[in-house]
C-alpha cells in the first residue's frame, strides 16, 4: 500500500488532482497547474500555519485544500492553527475555519473537516429536505427524500491508493452481478438469499420501490466489488429491539469478489458507507447493523471501525449482534485520509 509520506498528489472527485510540495517547513499547493496557496509551517504540538504572502484572505477553496492535505498525510493530526489577518467569510460559516479568542488565529478541526459534504457527496445532501411526520405500516416516522440515482459518494482512499465509491444499484445493469454473488457458498452461508435470476430480480425491484431502504453497488477503482443496503431503522424490522431514532441508518453489507476481501478493504469501504451515510442527513446520529451474533470476523472488522455490540438479540430467522456507530463517535475518531 501507499506510504502516506510520500504523498504528493491527492486525486479529487470533482476534477484534476491537488499537487504539493512539502518540506521540513513549506507547502505549496496547486490544482490544475494553477498555485493555490504557500503556507510556512510551524512545527509543535499544534501545527502552525502562516502565510507566505502575508495580509492577502486566500481562498476557502486553498484553506479547503490545505486541510484536505495535512489531514490526509497524517491521520492521527487532529487540528490546524491558521494565522490569518483577515478569514474567508464562508470558510467560517462552514466550519472549515473556527475562530478562536487569539486576534488573527483560527483553527480546523478534523471532526469538522470530514462533516463537509463536499466534494465527496455525488449529490447534494438531504439537510434541507423538510420534516413531515407520517404512519405507514402502523410506524410513524418522518417522510424520506426522494431516493437518489446514479453515483452518491465517491473519495480517493491515499492509505490504499484507489478511489473508493458507491453508486444506486440498476437492476438490469446489476442482476447477474447480484446473483452470482449471493449464490455464492460464503455469501449464502450468512444471507440465505440464494436462487434464481427471476427471484433476485423481484428481490431488488421490491426494494428498488421501497422509500425506505437504498440498494447500492461499492465499487474499488470503478470494480463493482461489494452489495450494500442502507435502510432507515424506524421503518425497519430492527426498529422494536433498541431505541431507534427518527433518522438513525442501518446497513446491510455484502462483498462479491474475492480479491477484495481482507481487513484493509473493509476498513477502506466501511469507513466510505458510514461516511456516506453521515453526510447524506446530519440528523442521523447512529449507524445500526444486525451481523449474525455468529460471524465474529466481521464483529471484528466493525469493531475496528468503533462501531460497538450494544447486545445481542433474537430475529425471528437468526440471533444478531446490534452493532451501532455514533455520529460523534465516528468523526472524533475518524482516520479517513
Amino acid at each position: 500500500m501507499p506510504n502516506l509520506n510520500a504523498l504528493s498528489v491527492l486525486p479529487l472527485p470533482t476534477g484534476p488532482a491537488l499537487n504539493a510540495d512539502e518540506s521540513d517547513n513549506r507547502l505549496t499547493l496547486t490544482l490544475a497547474g494553477q498555485p493555490l496557496l504557500r503556507l510556512h509551517l510551524e512545527h509543535g504540538d499544534t501545527l502552525q500555519l502562516h502565510l507566505l504572502t502575508p495580509g492577502e484572505v486566500p481562498a476557502a477553496r486553498a484553506v479547503w485544500a490545505a486541510c484536505y492535505w495535512l489531514f490526509a498525510r497524517q491521520p492521527e493530526r487532529q487540528q490546524l492553527t491558521w494565522h490569518l489577518e483577515h478569514a474567508p467569510d464562508d470558510a467560517l460559516r462552514s466550519g472549515l475555519l473556527v475562530a478562536t479568542d487569539v486576534a488573527g488565529q483560527f483553527r480546523s478541526e478534523r471532526t469538522l473537516f470530514w462533516q463537509l459534504p463536499q466534494p465527496w457527496l455525488g449529490q447534494p445532501c438531504n439537510n434541507g429536505y423538510p420534516q413531515q411526520m407520517i404512519v405507514s405500516a402502523g410506524k410513524r416516522h418522518p417522510v424520506r427524500a426522494p431516493k437518489p440515482r446514479g453515483e452518491v459518494y465517491r473519495r480517493f482512499d491515499a492509505r490504499l491508493g484507489a478511489w473508493v465509491s458507491l453508486r444506486t444499484l440498476e437492476v438490469e445493469v446489476d442482476l447477474a452481478r447480484f446473483n452470482r454473488w449471493q449464490n455464492s457458498a460464503r455469501v449464502a452461508n450468512f444471507w440465505q438469499e440464494s436462487g434464481s435470476l427471476e427471484q433476485h430480480r423481484e428481490y431488488l425491484e421490491r426494494l428498488d420501490a421501497d422509500p425506505h431502504c437504498l440498494t447500492l453497488i461499492g465499487c474499488f477503482d470503478d470494480e463493482p466489488f461489494a452489495y450494500f443496503e442502507a435502510y432507515w431503522a424506524k421503518e425497519d424490522r430492527i426498529a422494536p429491539f433498541y431505541d431507534v431514532a427518527d433518522y438513525d441508518r442501518g446497513i446491510h453489507m455484502l462483498v462479491g469478489e474475492e480479491h477484495h476481501r481482507g481487513p484493509h478493504k473493509v476498513a477502506s469501504w466501511l469507513a466510505a458507507l458510514a461516511h456516506y451515510l453521515f453526510l447524506d442527513d446530519p440528523r442521523t446520529q447512529r449507524v445500526v447493523a444486525e451481523p449474525r451474533a455468529d460471524n465474529a470476523k466481521m464483529i471484528r472488522y466493525m469493531q475496528n471501525q468503533c462501531f460497538h455490540c450494544e447486545k445481542e438479540f433474537d430475529f425471528p430467522h437468526k440471533r444478531a449482534a446490534l452493532m451501532v456507530l455514533g455520529r460523534e463517535r465516528f468523526f472524533d475518531r475518524c482516520g479517513l485520509v
